[in-house]
This record gives structure tokens, C-alpha cells and sequence, in this order.
């Protein structure tokens, strides 16, 4: 099953306003800022989506806030792509099953970038396998859809600033609008 466009609009205005795993912005606040950095960076339009709807996992299945100090792994990234190929192209949806491992990518292969995470990143990072071995790096970074990701994540650990400005998600739903390539009833 899809979800509608319809539905990540009323998932940003109810789950959205959660608090963002640890972190003090909510995840309507998260999702928008990772957009507009990578707006502001001249991104093509489907990473730009990518970058708005990356956690939207958290929001549909209602992570709660705790879940990560508690030591769970909602496997976000993964549980929400059934949700988006039906309505969005792969240069959309691949990139977000790919950001977690992009994170444990550039832990592995860009020195400093372990030290630069937030707290709450490095506690995610240890419950989704640690860095990768260079092996896994080196496969990690020949895949489809590698390089999407990994700008993607930066977008998203830069995305976790309070009380930045940033368009709302009505500015963003034209490009969601434009790379649908079906909007299920």
C-alpha cells in the first residue's frame, strides 16, 4: 500500500510535531530543514524530497521520543519504502533506504565525521551496527543511489537546528506533486 500525498501532508502536521529522536527540534522541524539545506545547495528536486521525507518512517509508525534511549531501532529507514515506491521514483526513495548506511559510511572512510554527530546520532550509530568495515565501505559505495544518500545525510545531520527559519511544507509539496508518478486514491 502507498501513501497519498494527502497523507504525508496530515503526517507532517500530526506526527511531525513529535519530538525528533533526542534531539530538540520535532520532526516536521528536522524533515524541512534537511529539505531547505538541500534546496538552498541547488539539489535536483528528487533529492530535495528525499532530504524532506527521510524519517518519514519515524512519523508513521510513531516512534516514540524515548525509543531511542530506550535502545530500540525502529528500522525506519527500511519499514517505510514500501509506503513511498508506489508513489515516488527510486531517485526519491532509494536515497532514504540508503541514509543510515551512508552514516555508518562516512563513520568508516571521513575522518572527524564520528566526532561531528550529535549525541543522539551516536547512539542511533551503535544500534544500527557501528561504522562499516572497509569491505562494506567499499560495496556501500559502488550501489545505486550511494552518493544520493550520502549528500542526503549530511543534509540530514546538519537538519537539527533549533528554531531555524525555513519554508513550510507547502513550499516543498509542488516538487512532491511534480515527482509523484501516481497519486493513489
Amino acid at each position: 500500500m502507498s501513501l497519498t500525498l494527502e497523507n504525508i501532508e496530515c503526517l507532517f502536521g500530526n506526527a511531525g510535531r513529535r519530538l525528533y529522536g533526542g534531539e530538540a527540534i520535532t520532526q516536521r522541524e528536522h524533515g524541512l530543514q534537511a529539505a531547505w539545506l538541500a534546496e538552498r545547495d541547488g539539489a535536483d528536486d528528487a533529492l530535495i524530497a528525499a532530504s524532506l521525507l527521510h524519517d518519514l518512517g519515524h512519523m508513521l509508525f510513531e516512534q516514540a521520543d524515548s525509543a531511542l534511549a530506550s535502545g530500540e531501532d525502529d528500522l525506519h529507514q527500511y519499514r517505510v519504502l514500501p509506503f513511498l515506491r508506489g508513489l515516488f521514483p527510486a531517485a526519491v526513495v532509494e536515497p532514504i533506504g540508503l541514509h543510515v548506511e551512508a552514516k555508518r559510511y562516512l563513520c568508516a572512510t571521513e575522518p572527524g565525521y564520528l566526532e561531528s554527530l550529535s549525541e543522539a546520532s551516536v547512539m542511533s550509530l551503535a544500534l544500527q551496527g557501528g561504522s562499516m568495515d572497509a569491505d562494506m565501505a567499499r560495496q556501500f559505495a559502488v550501489r545505486p543511489y550511494a552518493a544520493a544518500a550520502i549528500a542526503l545525510r549530511r543534509y540530514d545531520d546538519q537538519a537539527k537546528v533549533v528554531g531555524l527559519a525555513t519554508p513550510g511544507l507547502e513550499h516543498f509539496m509542488p516538487r512532491l506533486r511534480a515527482l509523484a508518478i501516481s497519486v493513489p486514491v
